[in-house]
C-alpha cells in the first residue's frame, strides 16, 4: 500500500475486494441535478414520477454509479488510481433513502501496462442495481521510486 492507504499496482491480486456504502438522500438527487443538469421528472417531480413504470422517484443512474467511483478512489485500488473507463448495466431503481453498497474486485491484473480490471456491483439489500467492469490505473511503487533519466 502507498502512504496514502492505496494499493499500487505491485500489491493488487486477483480476488481482492473492497466496499463502499452511501445512502442516497432528497439532497443528494437535488444536488446531482443541478450540478450535472439532468432535471429528468422521474428524479425530481413527486406527481410526474408517480406516473411512471417506477411509481415514484428514483435516483439517477449515474449518481448511483458515483458509489463505484468512490469504492475505486477510496479504497480499492484507492488513493491516486485513474479511471480508464467503466461499463454500466443498470438492473433496477434506487429510491431516495436507499443505501446502495458498491462492491469492486480485482478480475484481471496487467502490470506491464500498471492496469486492472474489476468487476463492479451496487446492491441495494440484496438486490444487484448496476453491475459492469471497470479499468483503472493505479499508483505504482517502481515509477514512484524510479529514478529520473539524466
Amino acid at each position: 500500500m502507498n502512504d496514502l492507504n492505496g494499493y499500487d499496482i505491485e500489491d493488487l491480486e486477483v480476488g481482492m475486494t473492497a466496499t463502499f456504502a452511501k445512502t442516497i438522500t432528497e439532497a443528494d438527487i437535488i444536488l446531482f441535478a443541478g450540478a450535472s443538469g439532468d432535471n429528468n421528472a422521474i428524479h425530481i417531480n413527486d406527481e410526474f414520477a408517480k406516473t411512471t413504470p417506477f411509481g415514484g422517484r428514483i435516483a439517477h443512474g449515474m449518481l448511483t454509479a458515483s458509489v463505484i467511483s468512490a469504492a475505486v478512489a477510496n479504497r480499492l485500488p484507492g488513493p491516486g488510481a485513474i479511471y480508464i473507463s467503466q461499463s454500466l448495466n443498470f438492473r433496477a431503481p434506487v429510491r431516495p433513502g436507499d443505501t446502495v453498497r458498491a462492491e469492486v474486485t480485482v478480475s484481471e491484473v496487467n502490470r506491464e501496462r500498471t492496469r486492472v480490471l474489476l468487476r463492479t456491483v451496487c446492491k441495494v439489500d440484496d438486490t444487484v442495481v448496476i453491475d459492469g467492469e471497470a479499468l483503472v490505473k493505479p499508483t505504482s511503487m517502481a515509477r514512484r521510486t524510479a529514478a529520473p533519466a539524466s
